[in-house]
């Protein structure tokens, strides 16, 4: 952490110094006393494109992105046409280029069908295969094992994998409907989508990873016994990896009587034991990296019984005011935060020059007041959902400005649009 001046020039940060006043400059953004950090890199959302508009889609999400201090974002392939080959993904990638303000890049998806597209992967493509093994239903669910074994032992890329195990979800369920009816209390979200499921998949996913030496990457872990399993090494050394989510850091089991079913997604969150777990494993390495997992959804779809109503929530637009809360609370420094949104990522996907704030790199920033308290407002929520889980909330830090590959496109609470952001390149051999 220094004081400094930084000087971009087409985009990329040309120098870092003391005193740039010198140079001669088209425009000069001034936030002394605020703190930059690089931009961080979501590397799990659905931003809903082509299909889904009327919740999300590449425009309306990557404008609340930026209003969250996210420059970059790596969307999954579940919304219809799902990414199931290189021509759809191209197709994605096309339109969040004429669309979207953020940076982007996109999974390439797996069922128990593909395996060719899978093998015929371009790894310089797309950011990963998205795997989803489990806990879920329709085309892109990949339950055959020997479908599995295939995925592993073939993908050219890394795997980021979905971990819930199906069986256990569908027992615990009857179970509790067996009890309940149809009006489950949404705090058994928690017990149904349980720890057992989640590490019961996180297990085989790690076992087909050892086994075949792939690359893995396992989303949104939501246990203190699954954070357990991975090891404190290098990233540089680790052929497993693995994201928690900010909601899983801000949120516990003892939210649901007040929240309902607007915390209700999968996995599921779980206890305030795991909650702290989640934090331990950031802190001692074995968690290496912190996305959203955003999923726009409207009000109406979050309406019904524990059933009827859909999981997922909006989380991108206060990804950085709900994170920096921790950094308020003396659990995390800035540059740790920078490490595990930015840094790591970067490294994990071998994404080229992006994620450090570094001569020659793009410019993609976002500048944090850490004394200017934001108030979280459906009223005022960007992303076409139009609600956020952080309703009533006031952080105690603010994003004051983002800067996406050089360009200023948010300020002050205003989104600014004219530019677009760029496809993500890599680095990979």
């Amino acid at each position: 952490m220094f004081e400094s001046d930084i000087y971009v020039r087409g985009g990329r940060i040309d120098k870092i110094g003391k005193d740039l006043s010198a140079m001669k400059v088209l425009h000069v953004l001034d936030v002394k006393g605020k703190y930059l950090l690089p931009g961080m890199i979501d590397d799990h959302v659905h931003f809903r494109n082509p299909e889904g508009e009327y919740k999300g889609d590449l425009c309306s999400e990557s404008r609340a992105a930026v209003a969250g201090g996210v420059t970059t974002f790596f969307d999954m392939p579940d919304s219809d046409p799902k990414v199931l080959s290189s021509e759809t993904l191209e197709i994605k990638a096309e339109l969040a280029a004429e669309k979207s303000l953020a940076n982007f890049a996109f999974y390439h998806g797996a069922s128990n069908d593909n395996l060719e597209e899978i093998k015929a992967i371009d790894p310089l493509s797309c950011c990963g295969l998205k795997v989803l093994m489990g806990g879920s239903s329709g085309k892109m669910l990949v339950d055959r094992p020997e479908a599995l074994d295939k995925i592993f032992e073939g993908s050219p890329i890394i795997i980021a994998a979905h971990c819930e195990d199906t069986p256990t979800i569908v027992e615990n369920e009857e179970n509790y409907r067996q009890i309940y009816g149809d009006d489950v209390p949404f705090q058994i979200h928690a017990k149904i989508r349980s720890e057992e499921a989640c590490y019961k998949s996180t297990s085989l996913a790690i076992e087909l990873a050892t086994s075949h030496e792939a690359k893995l990457h396992i989303m949104h872990v939501t246990t203190a016994k699954e954070a357990e399993m991975f090891a404190d090494l290098p990233l540089a050394e680790k052929l497993i990896t693995a994201e928690v989510c900010c909601h899983y850091l801000a949120f516990s089991d003892e939210d649901y009587e007040s929240k309902g079913s607007l915390i209700k997604c999968d996995p599921a969150i779980k206890t305030e034991v795991d909650r702290a777990g989640l934090f331990q494993g950031l802190m001692d390495n074995h968690l290496d990296v912190i996305g959203t997992d955003h999923s726009p959804l409207l009000r109406d779809e979050k309406q019904g019984n524990y059933f009827e109503a859909a999981s997922g929530m909006p989380s991108v637009e206060y990804a950085l005011p709900s994170l920096l809360e921790h950094y308020q609370d003396g659990i995390f420094t800035l540059e740790f935060l920078a490490q595990k949104t930015s840094h790591a990522v970067a490294d994990l996907f071998n994404i080229k020059d992006r994620g450090y704030i570094r001569e020659g790199y793009w410019a993609d920033f976002v500048v944090v007041d850490l004394e200017k308290p934001t108030k979280a407002n459906n009223k005022n929520v960007i992303s076409k959902a139009g609600w956020t889980p952080y309703d009533g909330t006031e952080f105690r830090s603010s994003v004051y400005a983002t800067i996406v590959n050089g360009d200023l496109v948010y300020i002050n609470g205003k989104v600014r649009t004219g530019t677009l952001g760029k496809r993500v390149k890599f680095d990979r051999e």
